[in-house]
């Protein structure tokens, strides 16, 4: 992974590329714990060889984990790094465009690129905060109200 500033005027804008090998989420955690990001958003274009996409079962409280073994465009990837219980929080979704042009699509559990992943990190000003939603069953971003 190699990044480099692009944009500074208060707040910061880089430009983050993974090569083939990287795994996109643990880069982009180490990147956005190595940068102390409280809030910030990600978008993201490349491929993928393999990937896991989640889909959120509501009544299970959990990710079903789909399974992509095999090369795919990533055609969208969006994103955004908020605190939870202090530390930055990546959550990212993506779009995966298959070989025959059928597009898969969820929460991004796993990534691994190859050759290429492009991604743009602006950080927001205004520090954002998860907080665990027993209905939901997630940590959701909480604006103006803590609890």
């Amino acid at each position: 992974m190699q990044h480099k500033l692009i944009h500074d005027d208060g707040s910061k804008t880089w430009a983050v590329i993974l090569e083939t090998g990287d795994e996109v989420t643990a880069c982009l955690q180490s990147f956005a714990n190595a940068q102390n990001l409280s809030a910030a958003h990600l978008t993201a274009i490349g491929a993928f060889e393999r990937a896991v996409l989640g889909y959120f079962e509501w009544d299970r409280k959990t990710y079903r984990r789909n399974r992509v073994d095999n090369q795919c465009e990533v055609v969208a990837l969006l994103g955004d790094v908020a605190l939870k219980d202090g530390e930055p929080k990546l959550h990212m979704h993506a779009v995966l465009g298959q070989p025959d042009g059928r597009a898969l699509g969820g929460h991004l559990l796993e990534g691994h690129v190859r050759p290429t992943l492009e991604v743009v990190v602006t950080e927001t000003p205004a520090h954002l905060h998860r907080h665990f939603d027993a209905d939901a069953g997630l940590a959701l971003i909480r604006m103006g109200r803590e609890r």
